[in-house]
């Protein structure tokens, strides 16, 4: 067998939980670290290894915890620092770890350093914390546009300046430039990883260098913001100050990435991140933006996502679907109704085979669906409302709107987590939830699904185990066949003696799956794990493929 690196946050799955949509636990209808508690044994039998929690700190809650006032605080809508210690404590005793969420291209404007920033221009020497530029005659600085719709600067009135913020107006863009900034970011991460952080999924982290002319964007998009001149920099100077001095692994966020920054970024020698989160499948069913909606193509998918897996040699991928700024994927790319537990499951398996490190986003493990609410009132994400606003001024029609709300919005994922067909699904028992549940929780729960012994769940279970199993399925090398199939998306792993064979049905018609290209020598073929009942000893080369069908044959030369 060829050499393999092995590392623990390789062959592990990563569960991302919400905490404010998880579990309620004293009733004001806020999920909380003491309802995340709670469900710790839950996760253990689903059998994930690790959860990367999104943000606990204290926050005004512009952005649901992404704006931090305070990072060495907890939001007391959450809990106590005493209440995040207990929950450590209790992931490391299932031995599991914890990934925390660091939010460190921007803070809330009601951070204190902020604060301090904006209150002069003259001797102070918070003032170049932030990005402030003066107005350029009676406008902006520049063209530049927030990821959140409008301007991507702010007018202060107390000082006749601007200041810079990529997201929301209540978040401004922290300034890596200024050395002292990066010497209080680095003072949080020694903080949390002293007591016990195993990981950190770093937020948006290649916008924090900025191109420094401040041009005019030539085209209208967001490209001039990633990637800066000194993001490399920067980032080998957090790992050489604080991050390489503890046992930890890292994930970025970094959208706007091709697979040759995936290469580079992760490269295990002279790289800076243990994996990447790019965005490329994530764009494949939108226009210019995100809300330009059109069906995907499944040649697509297959282009993006083999030149992600073929790409990536030296370095790590990861794997995912959806998560807390994604709509649900078996609303997406799936069908989220006649078959839902087939397309779930598909979907799920198609993904957790590939080279890379699989994340489980809260619900997606029993087949939580995209939800239509019935009024733009209803919804609560800043984003979602913004849009909204921006289009109807521009005259778009509102019906239109809508659709693209209920396709994109990140609300979606955000609805309360599913536990039971109790009242408001057993997400809070008092309390108004802070977002409505999905009204199908009645049908989709965890309840049902652990009480059905071939629900998506454990189907999902058998997927983790499969993976701690089989290292082929973590460390294989991957190559598509059937490029042109037009329904089926099939690939190998190849390991040493060992290949997989993964076949998938992306469409709810049944497909005749017939393979022309040679596997290898063989003198054992096992049927690893099928979304359909499957006769173990029936043709594995030529079948009918049911809407949907997925089905994973290994194969040993012994």
């Amino acid at each position: 067998m060829e050499k393999i690196n092995r590392k623990s946050w390789k062959e592990c799955v990563i569960y991302q939980i919400y905490p404010r949509s998880f579990q309620d636990s004293n009733g004001d209808g806020i999920g909380d670290i003491q309802g995340i508690v709670k469900r710790l044994d839950y996760l253990k039998l689903l059998g994930v290894d690790v959860i990367w929690l999104s943000p606990v700190y204290q926050s005004p809650n512009d952005d649901n915890g992404y704006d931090i006032s305070d990072y060495f605080s907890i939001m007391k809508e959450f809990g106590t620092m005493s209440d995040w210690e207990l929950l450590v404590s209790e992931i490391h005793n299932r031995q599991m770890k914890i990934v925390m969420d660091l939010v460190i291209n921007h803070t809330s404007d009601e951070h204190e350093w902020f604060i301090k920033s904006k209150s002069s221009k003259e001797n102070n020497p918070y003032r170049d914390f932030y990005i402030w530029k003066p107005p350029k005659g009676n406008k902006e600085p520049n063209n530049w546009t927030s990821f959140f719709s409008g301007p991507a600067w702010e007018f202060d009135k107390n000082t006749s300046e601007y200041y810079l913020h990529l997201f929301s107006k209540r978040q401004p863009d922290l300034n890596w430039e200024n050395p002292q900034v990066r010497a209080e970011l680095k003072k949080i991460v020694e903080f949390w990883l002293s007591k016990g952080v195993d990981g950190w999924r770093l937020d948006a982290i290649n916008v924090i260098s900025k191109v420094q002319d401040y041009k005019d964007c030539p085209k209208k998009g967001f490209g001039v913001y990633f990637n800066g001149p000194r993001f490399v920099e920067f980032m080998k100077e957090l790992n050489r100050d604080v991050l390489d001095k503890y046992n930890v692994f890292t994930i970025g966020e970094m959208p706007e990435t091709l697979p040759h920054h995936g290469e580079a970024y992760t490269d295990e020698l002279n790289g800076f991140v243990s994996m990447l989160l790019h965005f490329e499948l994530m764009s494949v069913d939108g226009g210019k933006t995100k809300w330009d909606l059109k069906q995907w193509k499944l040649s697509d998918i297959k282009n993006i996502m083999s030149l992600w897996q073929t790409s990536i040699i030296k370095g790590w991928n990861t794997l995912y679907l959806e998560n807390h700024d994604q709509p649900r994927s078996v609303s997406r790319f799936g069908d989220d109704s006649k078959f839902r537990i087939e397309s779930s499951k598909m979907l799920a398996t198609w993904l957790h085979m590939m080279k890379g490190t699989p994340f489980v986003y809260q619900g997606e493990e029993i087949g939580m669906t995209n939800v239509k609410f019935g009024s733009i009132e209803e919804y609560n994400d800043i984003e979602t409302l913004n849009k909204y606003k921006e289009a109807l001024a521009k005259g778009v029609p509102k019906e239109k709107i809508m659709n693209a709300i209920y396709a994109k919005s990140r609300d979606n994922a955000r609805t309360p987590m599913q536990w039971d067909s109790s009242e408001n699904a057993g997400f809070t028992k008092e309390g108004k939830p802070w977002l409505k549940v999905n009204p199908n929780y009645t049908d989709i729960n965890v309840e049902k699904a652990l009480a059905d012994p071939n629900s998506i769940f454990y189907y999902y279970q058998k997927l983790i185990q499969l993976r701690k199993q089989h290292l082929v399925v973590v460390y294989g090398t991957y190559k598509m066949i059937m490029e042109e199939h037009p329904k089926i998306y099939a690939y190998t792993r190849t390991l040493g003696n060992e290949q997989l064979l993964v076949v998938s049905n992306f469409y709810g018609e049944s497909t005749t799956f017939s393979l022309e290209e040679p596997i290898i020598t063989h003198s054992q073929v096992e049927l690893l794990i099928s979304n359909y009942e499957v006769d173990s000893k029936g043709d594995y080369k030529q079948f009918e493929m049911r809407p949907y069908e997925v089905r994973v044959y290994k194969f040993t030369n012994n």
